[in-house]
């Protein structure tokens, strides 16, 4: 039995990242008591106040606000016949904890999927002919149409600052926009960052080739905004601090800018630091909550009753506590039973770095999300992936998001340290400019996530592993998304070129930074056969708990995931407010 008991709530919310401080607000401003558990420390504006972001070896480098691999790690392995291996430092992605989460240090790139990425199933269905893609794959659609969560979508624009061109309004297609983008109910709420010269040169470039570039949507915003909680967010000065930093501005919108402030005030609210939740506990029916167990900062174990429990932490954390608790039965890749683990995706990234001997991109005065690019190559938008085989698409951009000196590109053949490097930072700091994707990926059978048999954490539990490796489809893609950077980075006319794109027999490398979108493990859909949660992100299992995060995602689309986390937390946030309270119980018959 735990040492202590917390007084009860109405909630409690496991994680205080967006999906967290979102849920926390929506339901205090309801009236309900509710109490967020972070696992790591707090993490107040103050702590980032100018000029203590600004320290690339602390932040960028020593991953000062990320959580540590041995707090948080994982084991990986490419198949099931391979013995996993647990990380021993952060490489292909970087999760976040404390209170922000990755809402924290996050780029600030916030664009919606299309329509047809949230109907990718029945577009594939539609499009491509029977056998033509990997049988392995396992596309899903989202359970819900544009319609009725792009409100939602319209709403977390409106509580970031959301800063860019709008491409549709309406089903009007507005210049300067993505002329591919869903139907929008408003416009953006601020105008688009300035352009840097890197992007201004690949927006001309693409243009004359018959894309369609617009600024990046940017939750690094333009101007001065209040959003609809009522907190205040500065305009964004271009520091150049930005991806895994804090903003030193308040001009990056995270849950600290744009709903803590606000939510702290509030008397029914409150939150604990550095406690680290090991289980959901079930009544003996299995079919509710009762509550949550957790380590304080003592390492008292303390158990907090609850009459709703929300699971809110990084994607892996959710999957991992789902299966700890017994919520749901583990995924079986051979009989294809169980839903807890299934369809987990990452993604891919690839470029092409292009160095000006004449030219000075100035690339410290740059924000995080400040760049130009174009989605013509996205599920729907072409017609080649369904002519070549695969299925998916990448945005394709010109982004500026750091001037720091540490990774600089520098020409191939440059030393990496000592007298070499400082001579080539003096000739090519500065001068060279990207072209790069970001990808699509697919759900297959044999990628998941489960319980390791072998790795247990500090506290005695087993680490999360992950089975996953690059099939053909993503491949093929990276494949033909090089020929068309290339192409324009021919145009472009640069005095040296480097490149960077996987081949047909790459395996996914773990030691590299590509992205910190992990997807999938707890996904939403229309059925408890291949599903774990309904779609107001409800177990389907225990009706008192819900699940909002990347985790819900079926598969990973193009679009970076923020926007989409928002939308369907607050699509989940509604549901419970209308319905749930009234009537607690399944929103969703199986």
């Amino acid at each position: 039995m735990p040492n202590i008991t917390n007084d009860e709530v109405d909630v409690v919310i496991v994680g205080l990242g967006w999906a967290g401080s979102i849920m926390a607000i929506e339901l205090a401003r309801e009236g309900l008591k509710v109490r967020a558990l972070e696992r790591g420390p707090d993490r107040p504006p103050e702590d980032f106040a100018y000029p203590k972001p600004a320290d690339q070896y602390g932040y960028a480098t020593r991953n000062k606000v990320f959580a540590t691999p041995r707090d948080a790690a994982l084991t990986v392995r490419y198949n099931q016949e391979q013995a996993a291996l647990p990380t021993r430092k952060w490489g292909a992605f970087a999760p976040g904890t404390g209170v922000g989460g990755s809402g924290l240090h996050w780029t600030g790139v916030l664009i919606r999927p299309t329509p047809t990425d949230i109907k990718l199933k029945t577009y594939a269905d539609q499009a491509y002919k029977r056998g033509t893609l990997d049988p392995e794959m396992r596309i899903k659609d989202f359970p819900f149409t544009w319609e009725e969560i792009e409100p939602h979508y319209d709403f977390f624009d409106k509580v970031c600052g959301l800063s860019g061109n709008t491409g549709n309004l309406g089903g009007k297609i507005m210049p300067g926009g993505d002329p591919f983008e869903g139907p929008r109910s408003s416009p953006y709420p601020l105008p688009a960052l300035h352009d840097t010269l890197n992007s201004s040169m690949f927006a001309k470039v693409a243009t004359q080739m018959g894309y369609h570039p617009f600024p990046n949507p940017s939750a690094n915003v333009s101007q001065a905004w209040t959003n609809p909680y009522g907190a205040q967010i500065a305009p964004c000065n271009y520091c150049g601090y930005c991806s895994k930093y804090p903003c030193l501005n308040y001009s990056k919108a995270s849950p600290q800018t744009t709903i803590l402030d606000v939510l702290k005030r509030m008397p029914n609210f409150d939150y604990r630091v550095n406690a680290n939740v090991i289980k959901v506990n079930l009544h003996a029916d299995k079919k509710t909550a009762t509550g949550v167990t957790y380590y304080d900062e003592q390492k008292r174990e303390v158990f907090q009753p609850a009459r709703i429990v929300i699971l809110s932490s990084f994607q892996f954390a959710n999957v991992r506590l789902m299966l700890l608790s017994g919520i749901g039965k583990p995924y079986d890749p051979v009989t294809e039973t169980g839903t807890i683990g299934r369809n987990y995706a990452f993604l891919s990234n690839g470029g092409a770095t292009l160095f000006f001997k004449d030219k000075n991109f100035n690339p410290f005065v740059t924000a995080g999300a400040t760049g130009e690019m174009f989605n013509d190559i996205s599920p729907g938008n072409f017609d080649d992936g369904i002519k070549l085989g695969f299925i998916g698409g990448a945005k394709i951009h010109s982004s500026q998001s750091s001037g720091a000196p540490i990774g600089t590109a520098l020409p191939p053949g440059t030393p990496s340290w000592g007298k070499g490097w400082k001579d080539g930072m003096v000739d090519w700091y500065g001068r060279s400019m990207k072209v790069s994707i970001t990808t699509t990926c697919m759900s297959y059978r044999g990628h998941f996530l489960d319980l390791d048999p072998n790795y247990r954490d500090p506290w005695g539990q087993p680490l999360l592993r992950m089975t996953f490796d690059w099939r053909q489809n993503e491949l093929k893609l990276q494949r033909y998304l090089r020929d068309i950077v290339m192409n324009i980075s021919k145009e472009l006319k640069p005095d040296m070129v480097s490149e960077g794109f996987l081949g047909l027999d790459s395996h996914w490398d773990i030691t590299k930074y590509v992205s910190t979108h992990n997807v999938g493990g707890a996904i939403m859909g229309t059925s408890p056969k291949d599903s774990a949660l309904n779609r107001y992100l409800q177990s389907w299992d225990v009706h008192n708990v819900f699940v909002p995060g990347g985790n819900a995602f079926p598969q990973n689309f193009q679009a970076n995931p923020t926007a989409t986390i928002g939308a369907i937390t607050l699509f989940a946030a509604e549901a419970i407010k209308k319905y749930y309270l009234k009537n607690p119980g399944p929103l969703v018959k199986a």
